[in-house]
C-alpha cells in the first residue's frame, strides 16, 4: 500500500507521533472531521486585502469547523468550513516539500517533528505557481499541529513584514462520528 502524503513527507518520525496526528494523517480516500476553531485577523487594510485574496476566512470565536480531507494518489485536498466560510487548499509533495495550493498562491512547506508536533515552515512561495517571491517574505507564516487531551490540535499564523498579522486560527478537531 503506497504511503500516505504525510507519511512520505516525514518518514520514519510520522509513526512516533501521537495517535490523533497518525490517525489524521494516515487517511486514505475520504474523511470529515469536526471541532471548534477561533479566527483571528490583522487590522492593517493590507492584511485584510491579502487574507480575502488568499481566500482566508473572517474572524470569529469557537466557531464550528468541519475539514473534509480526500487523499487520492497525487495529493490530498482540504475543504475546510469555519462556520459557513469555505476555505480549500490542495496539498501535494515534491522534492521532499509538502506543496500547497491556497488561492494564488503556491507554497513549499519544509515539515519536521519535535516533541510529539508537526511544525510546518515555509520554504518557499510561488504565485500563480509561476512567479517566485521571496520566502524571507513568509518567515512569519508557520503552522504547528499537535496533541491535547487526546485530540488533534492546530494552530496557524500567518504575518507579514510591514502589514503584521493577516490571520492566525487555532482549535481542535475530531473525527465525525457516523
Amino acid at each position: 500500500m503506497q504511503p500516505t502524503l504525510f507519511q512520505q513527507a516525514l518518514g520514519a518520525a510520522f509513526f512516533r507521533l501521537p495517535e490523533s496526528l497518525r490517525r489524521l494523517h494516515g487517511t486514505r480516500g475520504r474523511v470529515r472531521y469536526t471541532g471548534v476553531a477561533t479566527i483571528e485577523r490583522g487590522r492593517n487594510p493590507l492584511a485584510r486585502l491579502c487574507a480575502r485574496i488568499a481566500g482566508l476566512p473572517t474572524a470569529a470565536s469557537d466557531v464550528a469547523t468541519t475539514v473534509d480531507f480526500v487523499a487520492d494518489a497525487k495529493g490530498e485536498t482540504w475543504h475546510r468550513d469555519f462556520g459557513g466560510r469555505k476555505m480549500g487548499s490542495r496539498l501535494s509533495l515534491k522534492d521532499g516539500l509538502l506543496r500547497e495550493r491556497l488561492g494564488p498562491l503556491q507554497f513549499r512547506h519544509a515539515l519536521h517533528t519535535n516533541d510529539g508536533a508537526i511544525w510546518w515552515t515555509v520554504a518557499g512561495v510561488r504565485l500563480f505557481g509561476v512567479l517566485p517571491l521571496p520566502a524571507s517574505l513568509f518567515d512569519g507564516v508557520r503552522c504547528r499541529e499537535y496533541q491535547q487531551d487526546e485530540r488533534y490540535h492546530f494552530e496557524v499564523e500567518a504575518s507579514l513584514p510591514v502589514i503584521g498579522r493577516v490571520i492566525r486560527y487555532a482549535g481542535w478537531l475530531e473525527p465525525e462520528q457516523a
